[in-house]
């Protein structure tokens, strides 16, 4: 076999695979039914937390799903079924409730644990490939994943019957999302590292200047005048505002460009004079990734923070949110 047909091979291989899991989640779609929305409503209703459990790859699926549903505000833990047997069981309340994982739905792990999940009459829900399976009939709700083959061309290795459950995870996560009204920012207060972290919780007041270090000038001042505080703030822009300390516009490097253009000699020009009308501003409570969002629609580095009454409270530069990992 020539390294040209090796290559046609693998990518037919890999096309199979795909093929036999799409066509899997295919007929999982068509049984969404009463049972899932049934699930849903369970573990609405709980007051503790989801535990979820499987053995082997389906344990992997179920560690997988009860992070999502957990960074998605629903508490959730997973517990192996093994270590259950043996002290775990005590991670387990009468408040929870508990996803059962396991494709044959005979799983010995796991049907170990139903007389103990009975005693403490936390209610169950099994996902398995199974529907008069051990697990399934001894569940409050049934989730049928069953495939009718896996990608393995054995069809012995758990493939597309893992994706299978692992979506349906996914759906009762998303499913759950909605229902509580999860919002961004509560996802962020379950993602607090990183750069998902800093987006999410980052406002304009943690990122702006404010004070004594707020560029300021009024329409009076002199071009020079004016570039000496551009240069001693730094910003490459300054405020302009009234006697009041109300925002009237801003001048910036561009103004000063036009400036030199149109009048060559700036020493006697005045800021009224040259200065861009009003400007671009933003709360201080907005999220900095707004911010971000709009400097990039607008073509500008820089925005102003105005109070109610227009007086200037701050200025937010692109480069401190690039250098705040937001933008």
């Amino acid at each position: 076999m020539t390294e040209m047909d090796e290559n046609d091979s693998m990518i037919d291989s890999a096309r199979r695979t795909f093929d036999t899991e799409i066509k899997g989640l295919v007929t999982l779609r068509h049984r969404i039914d009463d049972q899932f929305a049934g699930a849903i409503d369970l573990l609405l209703s709980i007051k503790g937390r989801v535990v979820v459990t499987g053995m082997g790859k389906s344990g992997h699926i179920g560690n997988k799903i009860a992070a999502t549903l957990a960074s998605t505000g629903t508490p959730a833990l997973f517990v192996h079924p093994g270590e259950a047997c043996h002290g775990d069981m005590g991670m387990i309340t009468k408040a929870d409730a508990v996803i059962l994982l396991s494709n044959s739905g005979a799983t010995n792990e796991i049907t170990a644990l139903l007389p103990l999940l009975k005693r403490l009459g936390v209610p169950l829900i099994a996902m398995t490939g199974n529907p008069d399976s051990v697990l399934s009939k001894a569940a409050d709700v049934h989730l049928d994943v069953g495939v009718e083959i896996e990608a393995c061309p054995l069809d012995l290795a758990p493939t597309a019957s893992t994706t299978a459950a692992l979506v349906m995870g996914d759906a009762i996560a998303i499913a759950l999302l909605e229902r509580r009204g999860f919002t961004a920012e509560d996802f962020a207060l379950s993602h607090p590292g990183g750069a998902l972290g800093r987006k999410l919780l980052t406002r304009v007041s943690d990122l702006m200047v404010s004070g004594a270090d707020i560029p300021s000038v009024v329409p009076e001042t002199t071009l020079p005048d004016a570039l000496m505080e551009i240069s001693a703030k730094g910003l490459g822009m300054t405020t302009v505002i009234d006697n009041e300390g109300r925002l009237l516009g801003i001048f910036t490097d561009g103004d000063l460009r036009r400036a030199l253009e149109e009048h060559g000699d700036i020493s006697a020009v005045q800021v009224k004079d040259v200065m861009s009308q009003g400007a671009k501003t933003i709360d201080a409570n907005a999220l900095a990734v707004e911010a971000v969002t709009t400097m990039e629609r607008e073509g500008i580095s820089a925005l102003v923070i105005a109070g109610d009454s227009n007086e200037v409270n701050g200025v937010i530069q692109l480069l401190a949110l690039l250098r705040a990992g937001v933008a």
